[in-house]
């Protein structure tokens, strides 16, 4: 497939209200702990070998890179505490604890510093650290999720024992301390169920709609997508985060599989019936429109799952396309 290519204008139109003099950090988080597939880890260095940040620069951004996560040492742990690294029914709470809480960390500085904060993962557990870091700097954040999975599967509910699959759980302060574990216990835990709305859900559990339907959480399915299209789905999803006219900062915590696998068909959990990528770059778009946007993850590219070459080009160039048009890049 040809690299996806738009038209570039200068990152000033739109203004990035929050950020100071074009800052952009791109953290890299190359992690696969939170699920159980190899390969997702790669998705920052093909994302980046790719031309992002040269991409990014030529918009206007002034981009520092950032590495915190010793790939070493989430190696050696991942082959050591292999059988070990358990709580009840979860797998690796150990090392998704510590590499959520060093990214957290991490973001927080830079969120702090005023530098937009580009995230490339990795799976998305990593979104523990993002968000409570982004969060931290702007604790009147909205969130956007944007994913095929709601990802809200609490310690007692998942099935999988995945952690990529019980981010929000955290992000929301869900798990009782009884009942998590001690490396995952930093998590503020402080998102309000109004500050989140998801975008593109089509394969929820029967716990996590019950969680949904208890807290009130907004959610756009697909049904909802097709119902009302996608431009009207954005701004029902930008009203409720921030209603009566209201602005204020937004975080995207963009899962890949939103978009459907016949476009981005190298990640770990393709549901069919997703977003096209128009609808998906679209949404980015809309969210450079606004001028509140102050972060982005992209999560869950994983070339190591692509049957062929084409695959892993047409996933990766679907990341990096929606990098580039959250961060300013226009068709005209």
């Amino acid at each position: 497939m040809t690299k996806i290519t738009t038209q570039v204008e200068t990152v000033n139109d739109p203004h990035y209200k929050y950020i100071k003099n074009n800052q952009l950090a791109i953290v890299q988080a190359p992690f696969c702990g939170g699920q159980g597939k190899s390969g997702v880890e790669k998705g920052p260095k093909y994302m980046l070998s790719q031309g992002l940040e040269e991409n990014l620069k030529e918009i206007g951004w002034d981009i520092t890179l950032e590495s915190p996560l010793n790939e070493k040492h989430i190696q050696e742990m991942m082959e050591r505490d292999a059988i070990t690294d358990q709580f009840k029914n979860t797998k690796r709470p150990k090392l998704v604890g510590e590499t959520t809480q060093t990214l957290y960390q991490s973001i927080t500085t830079l969120a702090k510093e005023r530098k937009f904060v580009l995230t490339l993962g990795g799976d998305h557990s990593i979104a523990i650290g993002t968000v409570s870091g982004v969060q931290d700097a702007y604790p009147d954040m909205g969130l956007l999720w944007i994913d095929a999975h709601a990802d809200i599967n609490t310690l007692e509910s998942t099935d999988s024992g995945n952690l990529h699959g019980c981010p929000v759980s955290f992000l929301m302060g869900l798990n009782k301390d009884s009942e998590c574990p001690p490396s995952l216990k930093w998590v503020p835990g402080n998102l309000k169920p109004n500050k989140i709305v998801y975008i593109g859900l089509r394969d929820v559990d029967t716990a996590e709609k019950k969680i949904l339907k208890d807290l009130g959480i907004k959610a756009f399915s697909m049904y909802h997508i097709d119902r009302f299209g996608i431009n009207k789905v954005i701004e029902m999803a930008l009203e409720c985060l921030h209603p009566n006219g209201g602005r204020g900062p937004i975080m995207c915590s963009y899962d890949v599989d939103a978009v459907d696998p016949l476009y981005v068909p190298a990640t770990g959990t393709p549901v069919r019936g997703g977003l096209t990528l128009r609808e998906g770059l679209f949404l980015v778009e809309r969210l450079a429109e606004t001028g509140d946007l102050v972060a982005l993850d992209i999560v869950e590219c994983n070339p190591a799952l692509a049957v062929n070459d084409i695959h892993v080009s047409d996933t990766i160039s679907a990341g990096c396309a929606i990098a580039r048009c959250a961060l300013g890049e226009t068709l005209l």
